[in-house]
Formats: C-alpha cells, structure tokens, sequence
C-alpha cells in the first residue's frame, strides 16, 4: 500500500459544478439568455455549435442541465452525505441581470441564491461561488461585441456588487473568472478555438478572422477581464473585509517533446503564453515578456493608466485551479519558438502516460509537478484546486433494491491526483487548502455537451437529449469518497 497522509481538519474536501451545466431552469424566474444557451449538443469530435440566438429544432443541453434549479436541496443533501466541507458552484449572471447592462437586479434570481446558499449553509457547506463560469449574458454579446468593449467592465462590477452585498454574510469563498487562461492560444483557428475564446469572451469571429486578428482580440478582452477582476477584488473587500477572493486557471504542466533546445524553449514560450493571465491576477502587473510582444505587435489599445492602478491594487487572495491532463510542446518544423508567432510550436501525444476515451492524458504525477511549480512562481500563495475529475462512459446497473454504477476507474484516478496532491503538501510544502472534485454529480460537459461524459460520484439518469426519470443513484466512488473525506485523505484505498 502506498504512503498516504492524514490532511488538516480544517481542509476543504467536497466538489464543483457550474450552474449552466446544472440548474436548467434557463427561461424560468425572470433568467435571460447567456452564451451557454447558444451551444448545441455534440459528442467526441463533434463540436458544438455557437448559434445566433436559441433556434428551434436545435439541441440546446444546457436548457435542463440536469434540473439542478429544482433538485438542488436534495443533491446538497447527497453531497453533505459523503461528507463534503465546501462546494463549489457558480451564479448565473442572466438570473441576476437577464440582459447584464439593467440597472435593478432581477429579484427572482437573487431568492434562488438565497435558498440554496442558506440549504449549504444548513449542511454545514462552505459555498464557494464563481461570478462567471461561462455563462455571461448574450445580449453583451449582440449589443456591444462581448468583452473586447470596455464597457463591460462596468457591467461587471456592478453584478458584482450587487450578489456581495446580498450575500456577505453567506459566502466567504468567491472566484471572479472561470478559466481565463483557457482562450491564450488562437493559433489553431477551428472548433477548440472558438469554443473556448467564446466562453471565456463571448467573442465569435468570422472563418475570415486572421490568427492575428483573432490573439489581438484576446488580448483586449484578457485585459478588460483583468481590469474587471481587480476592481471586484478591491470593491469586495471593502465590502467585507473577511472576503477570500480568488483568481481561476486552468492549469497544467507543459512538458518539452525532447531535451532539444528548441523543444525546451517551445515549452517556456508556450507557458510564457498562458502564465500572464496568473501573474496579472497575483502579482498586479504584465510580465515582461507579453509587455514586450504587446509593444511589437500593437495589440491591447484600449488601456487606461487607471487600468494598471486597478491592477496593483486588486490582487487576488488565493488562485484556484483546475487540472485534469499535462501537454508535451515541440517546436514545430524546427522553427524557432516565438510567443509573436504560436503556430512555431504544436502539441504531441505523451508516449509515456496513457488517455481516457476523450483523449485526455491521465498524468498525476504532472499535478504533483504543477502544484511545486506554481509554489515555486509565487511562493506560498494559498492554492485551491476547484476542478480535478475523470470523465467516462458509465453503466448503470441493478442492485437488490436500488441501481449503482462500478467505477474503479474513477477511484484510480482520484485516489491517484489526490495522493499527488497530499505528496505535494505534506513533502513539498505547498500551500493547498482545498480539493473540490469536478463534477461531484453528473452533468452536462460543457466541452462537448453530452451527459454521457459523467464525472460524478452520484448518477443522474437523463441521457444526451435530456430523456430518462432524472433520478439520482450512489455510484462506488461516492462511497469511496466519502471514506477518504472522513479519513482526512489517508484512507485512499
């Protein structure tokens, strides 16, 4: 049996979710149209499609999600079953704001929040909540263009000051931006691209766009989203002082092909394209290297001296991450490496490590490596993983009196990052102080839109279309995780 380590009491053991792969509920209580409301359904090589507005006739998976908007009382129950300290979810920006430019808030959506935060609470909880996870309001995007306009920022703030103030006395918890650093790389203009510069920007280029149009546009949004950031940061702690605001990156290591010097500096530069987004959150300034290719190319002119004030003065209390594969980077056609030019470097398969059925690469030791690197960045910086799961094709089966699914392969892999992630705190001296699983209840992916890419510890039984009695059932895993929080994560097997 592998070494394992009895964590702190006090860590924070439990899982994550967005509300638009969830709640459902899109049209319901006064909600509006977010940019999650415009992705089809698609599959494994299949993308999804951005659609201009809802169309009828289309598959729209996020539209139910999986009902969480009216089950969430009892799946909280579920969760606080397998012991769950926090969870992690987000608010949906159009229940608060349909449209994200009114004045007055919805109330309807702010009640909702209330409820379910009240419920955690109730369970002893700790919320933990996202103010965007891919689901800004769309009319931001046909009105004004999405984040590359400034006058976002302002719409921003004031969603934001609106659900601090109504919930300063319920969530401690709060990260700004999901993933942020997910639209970095334009270089590969296609369906990845797209998807992804969409949720994160709610930008949509025509097939025209040039790889050049398409990074200066992402830089301007990344700033308007950084500069947004910060204020919220500064304006939540003047709203309670107890606020722990965090930054969120999809973070992963990037391993060179070869031990070849233009390798090593393909996988340098490929983090050098990814890396700003923390820096900016943590650190309050551009590194060196993008301010530079900022100056070249003459990208990002919309700025404001007060931007970089905003910056310095709203840096963020923790960074939470999510992890779940590692890259290998090689310079491409043995050219040299250049942040000025992405299409210098391409991806390689690791010849090393194995995949899951979406071609993910299961490498837990690289969370073990990522976590050190970032310690090594920003040393000491409080760390919490908000996202870390295995997705897979489930069987349901039948038990003497309920259904379950066997899912040793979701153990393995959990039992695997977690043991990564104790190695990381009790030998290398990281300061991680949370492990939030993704999804701890399946759900709609929103990388492909299919409920048959199941991550959780509890089944729901809806299939792609939304078909089937919703019901929920305990997997394997759910009781393996529930003895590995009871345990405090030395009970891994």
């Amino acid at each position: 049996m592998s070494e394992t380590y009895s964590l702190n009491p006090e860590f924070l053991w439990g899982g994550a979710i967005a509300a638009h792969q969830a709640e459902g509920a899109w049209d319901k209580d006064g909600k509006g149209v977010s940019i999650a409301d415009v992705l089809t359904a698609g599959a494994h090589n299949q993308p999804r499609e951005i659609t201009d507005g809802v169309i009828d006739g289309k598959n729209y998976p996020n539209h139910h999600g999986i009902y969480f908007y009216d089950t969430y009382e009892k799946d909280l129950e579920l969760m606080a079953e397998m012991g769950f300290k926090a969870f992690r979810t987000s608010i949906a920006w159009t229940r608060i704001f349909p449209n994200g430019d009114e004045t007055e808030p919805n109330e309807a959506g702010l009640v909702f929040y209330d409820k379910m935060f009240d419920k955690m609470l109730e369970l002893g909880i700790e919320p933990v909540i996202t103010l965007q996870h891919f689901e800004m309001p769309y009319h931001l995007v046909t009105e004004y263009g999405g984040w590359t306009n400034r006058k976002l920022i302002d719409f921003f703030v004031h969603y934001a000051e609106t659900v601090f103030k109504r919930y300063k006395d319920k969530v401690k918890y709060w990260i700004t931006f999901n993933e942020i650093s997910n639209q970095a790389n334009q270089a590969e203009p296609g369906a990845m691209a797209d998807f992804l510069i969409w949720t994160d920007s709610g930008l949509k280029f025509e097939k025209s766009a040039t790889v050049e149009e398409r990074t200066a546009a992402m830089y301007q949004a990344g700033h308007n989203e950084l500069v947004a950031s910060a204020r919220v940061v500064k304006l939540g702690h003047q709203i309670n002082p107890d606020f722990q605001i965090g930054a969120m990156l999809n973070v992963a290591p990037i391993y060179p092909a070869t031990p070849s010097p233009k390798d090593m500096m393909a996988a340098l530069k490929a983090r050098q394209m990814r890396d700003w987004f923390s820096d900016v959150h943590i650190r309050g300034k551009y590194p060196t290297d993008i301010t530079k290719l900022l100056e070249r190319k003459g990208w990002r002119t919309d700025v404001t001296e007060q931007d970089f004030i905003d910056l310095e003065e709203g840096t963020v209390d923790y960074l939470s991450m999510s992890y779940y594969n590692s890259f290998v980077i090689k310079a491409k056609d043995g050219r040299e490496p250049s942040i000025d030019d992405p299409t210098t470097m391409e991806a390689r398969a690791n010849q090393y490590i194995p995949a899951s059925d979406w071609g993910w690469a299961i490498d837990p030791d690289g969370l073990r490596y990522t976590l050190n690197e970032l310690n090594d960045l920003y040393p000491e910086l409080p760390i919490m993983i908000v996202e870390n799961g295995f997705g897979a094709y489930d069987d349901l089966v039948e038990l003497e009196d309920t259904k379950t699914v066997h899912d040793p392969y979701r153990i393995d892999y959990l039992r695997e990052h977690i043991r990564a992630v104790e190695k990381a705190i009790a030998i290398d001296g990281v300061n991680v102080f949370g492990y939030l699983s993704w999804g701890p209840i399946d759900i709609v992916s929103a990388g492909t839109g299919e409920m048959k890419k199941r991550y959780g510890y509890i089944y729901v039984d809806l299939d792609d279309e939304g078909n089937g009695s919703g019901k929920r059932y305990r997997k394997d895993s759910f009781n393996w995780y529930q003895k590995v929080i009871q345990s405090h994560g030395e009970d891994l097997d």
